[in-house]
């Protein structure tokens, strides 16, 4: 029997996803090879601190702090830049797409805000850029996009791209907790990323967003450019308000794109979704994404969103394509024959402004409790032909009252406009807060 060909593989970094990369390849070394045909090397591993204990041993010799030995060594045949952040992360993805090296990554931030570039660095220099690790954890969903589903145009795209965020809204629904005690809880399990506003403004889940837009529809959008709003002014109280009118209250990216208008809305933000929707009933860390088709009608996927084992099984499928690559399969990355599809999906798309968008939506005003002040509120509404679907008044002990409503459709110009006539309202206390009301029929 002839010996298997051996691959090399360099990590960038050995962190909680790269401790899972080395931990699930030996794990699960035997079929893995088997199904390759080759034989995995993991034989070098840069970190900022070699000294440092982490629960994974590797063998001495494979640690340096020289991130050189795997970016510049010619035996190395695929890159893992598993380090996180933009700067020197995007240094050492430059420097090896641009001798045509294979890169593996996991980091959604980098291809966010500098994908366009090194997508054509590789391109340009004969390299690839796998990506699979950097949306939605362990669902498949950019292989989906870009293999299982490729007859197809996308409408709409919609999901849960944020586990933390989604453990976060669970608790506050099922335990009635607050946001701070739920937060609390996410904290101490390591949930929560150490840039806190990754996860609770949105941040995390929007560069996802902007990932699929691209892979959809060959049009990438800048972070600045979209709708982007986390979950730190929800309540219980909106929770339970939604749960009565038959709604969950989800953190939720969406992708749609109008063919007749040629014009792509992305954005990501709370939105009240009907429990009769599959992605309503996604909870704790799970990410679930819904992929609408014109030939194939709509997919499904759910699974872990986060954590080592779930992003590192995306981070090892992806060394599973480069291995095929490598042995002279097809490539799975994007190649010049893919960049000219994706730029005549992208001919003559525009971005849809936030304010185009059309719906209905959830208001909370907290108000002094007067005679006559829901008849003000509603004239205010009434100004821009905005009418309530549904009304629920509370009275506080301090002697104001919480209006919780839902509006019949609308325009989020004529939302934004009312709001800032309410701010002006002398019985009007502080900011009213808005959610969306997502029907994926719109």
């Amino acid at each position: 029997m002839s010996k298997k060909r051996s691959i090399r593989i360099g990590l960038l970094g050995f962190g909680v996803v790269g401790q899972g990369v080395w931990k699930n390849i030996e794990k699960n070394r035997l079929a893995l090879e088997y199904r390759l045909g080759t034989q995995l090397e993991i034989t070098q591993v840069v970190v900022k601190d070699a000294s440092k204990a982490r629960e994974v041993l590797v063998p001495s010799g494979s640690y340096s702090e020289d991130p050189a030995r795997v970016v510049d060594n010619p035996a190395i045949d695929i890159v893992c830049e598993l380090m996180g952040g933009t700067s020197k992360a995007l240094e050492l993805t430059r420097r090896a797409l641009e001798q045509g090296k294979i890169v593996v990554t996991a980091n959604k931030a980098l291809i966010c805000e500098h994908g366009e570039e090194l997508f054509e660095i590789a391109r340009r220099n004969g390299g690839h850029y796998f990506y699979e690790a950097s949306v939605a954890g362990g669902i498949p969903i950019i292989k989906t996009i870009r293999e299982a589903l490729v007859a197809n145009r996308f409408k709409l795209i919609f999901g849960i791209l944020n586990g933390t965020s989604n453990y976060i809204l669970t608790r506050m629904e099922r335990e009635g907790l607050s946001f701070d005690a739920t937060l609390g809880d996410a904290r101490k399990l390591g949930y929560v990323e150490a840039d806190e506003a990754l996860d609770l403004d949105g941040i995390d889940a929007a560069h996802k967003a902007v990932i699929l837009a691209y892979l959809a529809h060959g049009k990438w959008v800048k972070l600045e450019e979209i709708i982007c709003e986390g979950i730190r002014e929800i309540t219980g109280e909106d929770i339970e308000i939604a749960g009565q009118l038959g709604y969950k209250i989800k953190l939720l990216a969406v992708i749609a794109r109008d063919f007749e208008a040629n014009k792509l809305s992305v954005r990501l933000h709370p939105a009240l979704i009907s429990k009769k929707e599959v992605i309503a009933g996604v909870d704790e860390v799970y990410n679930g994404v819904s992929v609408t088709g014109d030939v194939v009608g709509t997919t499904v996927l759910i699974g872990r969103g986060a954590g080592q084992d779930a992003t590192s099984s995306s981070v090892i499928s992806d060394i599973a394509d480069a291995v095929f690559m490598l042995q002279g399969g097809a490539s799975a990355v994007i190649s010049e024959e893919d960049e000219a599809t994706h730029q005549i999906l992208a001919d003559g798309l525009e971005l849809a402004l936030g304010d185009e968008l059309i719906g209905r939506y959830y208001l909370r005003i907290y108000v002094r409790d007067e005679e006559g002040v829901l008849a003000k509120i509603s004239d205010i509404l009434a100004k821009e032909h905005i009418s309530f679907a549904t009304v629920n008044q509370k009275e506080l002990e301090d002697g104001t009252a919480k209006l919780m409503v839902t509006t019949h459709m609308s325009s989020e110009a004529a939302i934004t406009r009312a709001i800032a006539l309410l701010n002006g309202e002398s019985s009007v206390i502080g900011a009213p807060v808005s959610f969306r009301i997502f029907d994926p029929g719109n």
